[in-house]
């Protein structure tokens, strides 16, 4: 699936591409982000949980300082060449993806190696010891991959990936980490939430009514962006009538 121009601007809240500073496309069964080359002055991007394998739109992003593209289809860490001229990028969240491949230490080092810039890769902090380390251990990209014969947007996979992104999303909605919680919070206006407070959110979390419970709260959080007013509308009828329900209820049991 593309990422279009409307949809950029619709959920950037922006009337012209290059007034798009932030932009959050979680969970969007992307294939194609080809747009993304013409958004010069964007600064964070959150393309988790899509189906992007193709890296080169974002070569000419060059304001970029954060980017998240942790469970995508990204095969080749030679993807890496074209993120190396990205002069702000600070924050890289790469994991769960298939370039990051059997080796962990292997994969961070090449990472740091290419992109020495960066202050935090998937979540953990670089330090100057791994960067160092990166020099000796880590494989230095010059070249950018092979040419694929299926390019990102492909109709012959966009049903499938459709549909295997929909059953990821469900459950995905249980992996995020404080700090993609709070993005997404933070992109549909609401306060982000404490670090104290994070554990009923976390996939350790064992019980597993608590699991169920944030499961439905994220997915509804992330379906409240795609409604109108007249939806919200509905919404906010259907919580109101549930509440009286629920008031009703403990009135009656105390």
């Amino acid at each position: 699936m593309r990422l279009t121009r409307a949809a950029v601007l619709a959920r950037a809240k922006a009337v012209a591409l290059d007034g798009v500073r932030r932009l959050n496309c979680w969970g969007s069964h992307l294939t194609d982000i080809s747009i993304c080359r013409d958004l010069p002055n964007i600064e964070m991007i959150t393309f988790s949980v899509n189906g992007i394998s193709d890296l080169e739109p974002l070569n000419q992003c060059q304001n970029l300082s954060e980017l998240y593209l942790r469970k995508n289809n990204i095969t080749s860490l030679n993807e890496l060449f074209y993120l190396k001229n990205l002069p702000r990028l600070r924050v890289l969240w790469l994991s769960e993806n298939p370039c990051c491949g059997t080796d962990p230490h292997r994969y961070r080092m090449t990472v740091l190696r290419n992109l020495p810039s960066l202050q935090k890769l998937d979540n953990q902090a670089v330090t100057e010891e791994e960067l160092s380390q990166a020099l000796v251990d880590g494989e230095e990209i010059t070249a950018p991959p092979a040419r694929r014969n299926v390019g990102n947007g492909c109709p012959e996979s966009t049903e499938s990936s459709t549909a295997e992104s929909t059953t990821e999303t469900e459950s995905e909605l249980l992996n995020f980490s404080l700090e993609e919680t709070n993005k997404i919070r933070e992109e549909l206006g609401m306060k982000p939430v404490p670090k104290d407070k994070f554990s009923s959110f976390s996939p350790q979390e064992t019980d597993c009514n608590c699991k169920k419970r944030n499961n439905v709260l994220n997915a509804i959080l992330l379906l409240t962006k795609e409604l109108d007013a007249e939806g919200l509308e509905i919404i906010h009828q259907t919580v109101g009538r549930r509440l009286q329900a629920i008031r009703k209820k403990e009135l009656q049991e105390e």
